[in-house]
């Protein structure tokens, strides 16, 4: 039924599960006389991804079904085993539920959409175009390098799914066992894995969401680009042949809707392009990020890890500089690269640091020398023009470093500027709370500025207060008292709900360790009915099903 997957969808049918309940079993035709099966397409991340609590909806219609006996629930082969085929169909081959015109939605300007009517979907083809002109060009390369090394190269890549899904060295080695022409080489097995994930993005850059919405800027185009940069990084690197280029030539063709973003091409080179990885940024990345925690002789960065061989940290007044050298190596591919890096930190988001392939001990103590004599002398036009003579175009700042690690390192930055700030808020609404009060009482809204003053300030107290583990149930109801008697509005403040819902989630995985700690399990208990209560919603999906899986162990026991 088409129009009840396009109501889970789009329509918000999962907002109600006897609603999804009684619309399924309204599917079926009383006129009928003969066996129907009532079924419905749908993707998976409709249920929670796109839609909050969907399976919640999903798991009550199913219940709801079954209590009020509208059907009996089956599966497909239950129901040919009882009720035999009787009529035989031909499918209509391209065909999609989510497109009228067959699969066109990836492929042409078909005139489906989500939004945005004055819009067109003309890139469509281009896209497609330029990403298969990218496969088909890589394709033969990839054989002609792969064949000397795996017995069947397109069989490797499509076995490749189980090293994908368990990468230890005991999966790797039954892949290699069961594919390899003969024993493989360290720098072999490496040229085999480059080759089977150049293969795997080739592949993942025509995931289907990269066509279905109405802009090429979208995330999702944007997210098949990324694969094909990695096809490309992988490609121009293995085979030594300009790709890049040709297809940034074909993706000109396909133009955005929004003036500002351009095209195909200017997207690439906005969105895909600076976030391309290789081991020098992932140097870069620890470089910068060793200036503000302490790593171990082996640091996990993402998919790779830096083994350190050496690393100097030293601080001039506001400045700090780290320098040294590591390995950087992909847990993927298995490819490494030694380095040497020298970062320099001014204060504040001011940092400029290099990486640079490492050569030998005595050229990086000269480096190592240059660069912190400089930094001794506190002689900073100095210091800039020896780390830019040294590095070169390996240099990097705050930018280039990836997202999470940009915001944990900024966070630190800020950490004395926001506690200044916050103490400005604190001190400006307890010397109006009085004045809020009074105008509260008297149904007037206070000034615009003053009651921004006062939401930011209790938000940024009760932020605090709702932190695992110096939860205090006693003063946030406090707290949230005296925001009502001022008038401050907590309903919409979405970031008190997620900071409560982590403090909950962390006890919970606490007493669910120690399911002997009946002080911890009142303490949830207390933290739980106090959600209920405040006025934010505080979303406990997660720690429902910690309580679930708590249940099946207890509830036996009694």
């Amino acid at each position: 039924r088409c129009a009840i997957s396009r109501g889970v969808a789009f329509e918000g049918l999962l907002s109600n599960g006897e609603r999804f309940a009684r619309r399924i079993a309204g599917g079926f035709d009383d006129e009928r006389t003969w066996p129907q099966l009532m079924h419905i397409a749908t993707d998976g991340e409709s249920y929670g991804h796109h839609h909050a609590s969907g399976d919640m909806a999903l798991a009550y219609a199913l219940y709801f079904i079954e209590q009020e006996k509208l059907a009996h629930l089956t599966n497909y082969g239950e129901f040919l085993e009882h009720q035999p085929p009787t009529h035989e169909v031909e499918i209509w081959e391209n065909s999609s539920w989510s497109c009228a015109h067959g699969i066109e939605r990836w492929r042409s300007d078909c005139g489906c959409h989500v939004g945005h009517d004055e819009w067109n979907q003309a890139w469509r083809a281009p896209l497609r175009e330029s990403l298969d002109w990218l496969r088909d060009r890589v394709a033969p390369l990839y054989e002609e390098h792969l064949r000397p090394l795996l017995r069947d190269p397109w069989a490797a890549r499509d076995a490749y799914i189980d090293v994908v899904l368990d990468r230890s060295p005991a999966s790797l080695q039954r892949f290699f066992d069961q594919h390899a022409l003969h024993p493989l080489s360290p720098e072999e097995r490496r040229r085999a894995l480059q080759l089977l994930e150049l293969q795997r993005h080739a592949m993942l850059m025509y995931t289907s969401c990269g066509w279905f919405f109405d802009e090429i800027s979208g995330i999702e185009s944007v997210q098949v680009l990324q694969y094909a940069g990695r096809v490309i990084q992988l490609g121009e690197s293995l085979f030594n042949v300009p790709l890049e280029g040709s297809f940034l030539v074909r993706l000109e063709h396909a133009r955005s809707n929004v003036p500002e973003m351009g095209d195909g091409r200017s997207i690439y080179e906005r969105f895909v392009r600076p976030a391309i990885v290789d081991l020098h940024k992932v140097g870069a990345h620890y470089a910068v990020s060793s200036l503000f925690e302490e790593y171990g002789p082996t640091a996990q960065v993402y998919a790779y890890h830096v083994d350190r061989e050496a690393a100097e940290t030293r601080e001039n007044g506001r400045m700090r500089l780290a320098m040294g050298r590591a390995r950087v190596t992909s847990d993927i591919t298995g490819e490494s690269a030694d380095v040497s890096y020298g970062v320099l930190h001014l204060g504040d988001h001011n940092i400029n640091g290099g990486v640079r392939d490492f050569q030998c001990e005595s050229d990086f103590d000269e480096l190592k020398r240059e660069v912190t004599d400089a930094f001794d002398r506190a002689d900073l036009p100095d210091l800039i023009r020896s780390v830019d003579r040294n590095f070169g175009a390996g240099t990097y700042t705050l930018k280039f470093l990836f997202r999470d690690e940009q915001r944990k390192i900024l966070d630190r930055i800020l950490d004395s500027d926001r506690e200044e700030v916050e103490g400005v808020f604190r001190v400006m609404y307890e010397e109006h709370a009085s004045l809020l009060r009074f105008l509260h009482d008297l149904g007037i809204p206070a000034p615009r500025r003053l009651q921004v003053t006062a939401e930011l300030a209790v938000r940024i107290q009760l932020q605090h207060a709702l932190r695992f583990p110096q939860f205090d149930a006693e003063h946030v109801e406090r707290l949230v008292q005296k925001a009502n008697q001022t008038g401050v509005d907590l309903k919409s403040t979405g970031d008190l709900g997620f900071t409560l819902a982590h403090s909950i989630e962390r006890l919970a995985r606490r007493v669910r360790v120690r399911i002997d700690d009946l002080d911890g399990m009142r303490n949830w208990l207390v933290i739980i009915r106090l959600a209920r209560s405040l006025p934010f919603t505080t979303n406990l999906w997660q720690v429902q099903n910690i309580y679930y899986d708590m249940a099946l162990v207890v509830l036996p026991l009694f």
